[in-house]
């Protein structure tokens, strides 16, 4: 066995507490470990040239070629770490501590790495606070003027273990330096750099095709949206906080919609209330903020609910755009105010997409934004015409248009990754291992971009499902669901798996969840499958069916749905309407299962798996063995 020395940088990280998140629900923690490696720990290793070491059940060592490298990936790793704990109670927050080092080390012939330099950074790893970074007086002078950062010198410390005090400097990622005053030149050389960088924004905004400025006088147009106060039509004082939060929760929930559709300004809630109790012109008020969209509403509470109306206005010609009205039980105010603002966003959420495309397309028709949003809006039609694989094709050619001038469009690769997994999940995957190979690439990109959006967390739990992955998917959707529990995509991936991992009773509730959020949402026929799936699984069979129907008004040719159906009519000793359902599912076009042998085939996808007594079902009803 050869060895040699070297200098390394090297980075420990660990997390805080593992034995005790571990004794509380160890496969919960693992398969949250998992997602976190995956996701947020080797992509950003990866993409700083970091070289894993070694590796524990909760932490890991990796070596770099500068210590420039090992901040940075030590720096995004903790800020996506607390983006992903935002919101959850402590304990259920991850925490990694992580030490920083440079310094001699030995490197065997099998590339493990050993000595005082790889001794050093573990240490500091150890005696760091959770979240924080602790870095060695040799790697804080190779960095110190890189780093925008509040650092705390902490002084020579003795480590364990370690012959010799190390002074050790200690940083927590997002908090940052204090700003020493400038002097006049250096603020006439800020303001320089501070216009260069604007107009860097701006020229990238215009390529992309998401912003485009029509020019008044030197004015110009901004692409805002506001919501106005909401209205307490009853006169009852005590209905005032309702709406105040209301307000606030719908602008704190469009903002993060709206950062992951299109990079709109979201005029804050404070001056939104400067107009409360005020004669409404909203032309006017579009005018003077530069505004797209308005939102109004109004509360009108009864003896036991609340009536909700809303509309969204046009800011430059006052039109209104879309409107919803709806009655909500009267609860404790936080349980409303969550139940009003998701109801709001999931309804707003479509119809916006559908505006942005016509508007960008016309803008910029072959902008890779525009090509898109058209992708978004195909995506409308997908649960009806998917089966065909020409319509299929022409209806997601817009999206990969998109992604060959923009690979990192966000918004096509997101449509993409869900329609390769919906086509898996469907079993109408030509090459499902190849699908699902790319899937995950789109998603894997997607959470590199931002690992704390929405969409793509949503997309995640999706693809681990089907991967055959449940706990991990369970607890990537209910990290989720924690941190943004009015996004109802996720409840549509979520609730599936619960199924899929023996919870029916789990899914059932989930379900009732996601249809009180989102009750006109265009996938509601998936949801209701999975409740039906769920009843089944209880032995309530009658009651499934009846669920099995009602998706099947709303998606006549869905493969699966009809396959479900077939089965429990057989089940429920009804052959002649189940022999006409199966003439109804002969007749559907595009790759569907035609025999016993082709379902049994696909059995290893969740959609797929069926009990034996459903086969025999199918078979009764006149599906061949091959």
């Amino acid at each position: 066995m050869t060895e040699g020395r070297k200098l390394a940088a090297i980075l420990a990280a660990d997390v805080v507490g593992y034995s005790r998140l571990a004794g509380v629900d160890e496969e919960l923690i693992l398969a949250r470990l998992r997602t976190l490696r995956s996701d947020l720990i080797d992509p950003t290793i990866d993409v700083h040239g970091g070289r894993v070491v070694t590796r524990t059940g909760d932490g890991v060592l990796v070596e770099f070629r500068s210590v420039v490298d090992a901040m940075r990936c030590a720096i995004e790793i903790q800020l996506g770490m607390a983006e992903r704990n935002a919101g959850l109670p402590p304990e259920k927050r991850i925490d990694y501590r992580i030490g920083v080092h440079i310094g001699d080390v030995v490197e065997e012939a099998d590339g493990d790495l050993m000595g005082d330099g790889v001794n050093i950074a573990a240490r500091l790893e150890g005696i760091a606070k959770p979240g924080a970074i602790c870095l060695s007086e040799q790697a804080y002078w190779q960095v110190k003027g890189r780093l925008d950062l509040a650092v705390s010198d902490l002084g020579p410390t003795q480590l364990k273990n370690i012959a010799e005090p190390v002074h050790v400097y200690s940083l927590v990622a997002g908090v940052p330096a204090k700003v020493k005053p400038l002097t006049r030149a250096a603020r006439g050389q800020r303001s320089v750099l501070i216009a260069l960088a604007a107009l860097v924004v701006a020229l990238a905004a215009i390529g992309a095709g998401v912003w485009h400025f029509r020019w008044t006088g030197t004015k110009a147009e901004r692409f805002a949206v506001m919501v106005l106060p909401f209205t307490n039509l009853s006169g009852d004082s005590s209905v005032n906080p309702l709406a105040d939060a209301v307000t606030d929760g719908l602008t704190d929930a469009i903002s993060r919609l709206f950062a992951s559709i299109s990079p709109f300004q979201v005029i804050a809630s404070e001056t939104a209330k400067t107009y409360a109790g005020k004669p409404i012109d909203v032309k006017q008020i579009g005018k003077d903020l530069g505004l797209r969209y308005v939102l109004q509403g109004s509360l009108q509470p009864a003896e036991t609910r609340v009536r909700v109306s809303t509309q969204l206005i046009d800011g430059e010609s006052g039109v209104q755009l879309w409107a919803e009205t709806f009655d909500e039980d009267r609860a404790d105010l936080l349980q409303m105010e969550d139940e009003i603002v998701a109801r709001v966003v999931n309804g707003l959420k479509m119809r916006v997409a559908d505006i942005e495309a016509e508007r960008v397309s016309r803008a910029q028709p072959g902008s890779p934004m525009a090509l898109a949003l058209r992708c978004v809006a195909g995506a409308g039609n997908f649960a009806a015409e998917a089966v065909v694989p020409e319509k299929r094709a022409e209806l997601f050619r817009p999206c990969d248009e998109a992604l060959r001038l923009d690979p990192h469009n966000v918004i096509a690769l997101g449509v993409r990754a869900v329609w390769l997994l919906d086509g898996v999940d469907r079993a109408q995957s030509a090459d499902r291992e190849g699908d699902l190979r790319r899937a995950k690439e789109d998603v894997t990109t997607l959470l590199a971009i931002n690992p704390n959006d929405p969409f793509s967390n949503a997309y995640k739990v999706y693809l681990l499902r089907l991967e055959g992955r449940p706990d991990e998917a369970i607890a990537e959707g209910e990290r989720s669901v924690a941190l943004n529990p009015g996004f109802v995509q996720t409840y549509f991936y979520l609730c599936s798996t619960y199924t899929d991992a023996g919870q029916p009773e789990k899914a059932i509730d989930c379900v009732d969840k996601a249809i009180r959020l989102s009750p006109h949402d265009p996938s509601l026929y998936g949801l209701l499958m999975t409740r039906a799936g769920a009843l089944e699984a209880l032995g309530r069979e009658a009651e499934a069916l009846e669920w099995v129907r009602r998706s099947l008004a709303l998606s006549p040719a869905s493969p699966i749905a009809l396959r479900h159906e077939i089965a429990l009519l057989e089940i429920l000793g009804r052959d002649d309407e189940a022999r006409e359902a199966y003439r109804r599912y002969s007749a559907l076009p595009g790759p569907q299962v035609r025999t016993i042998a082709e379902l049994r085939a696909c059995a290893a996808v969740p959609s797929c798996a069926v009990s034996e007594q459903r086969i025999e079902a199918l078979r009764k009803a006149g599906m061949p063995e091959r």
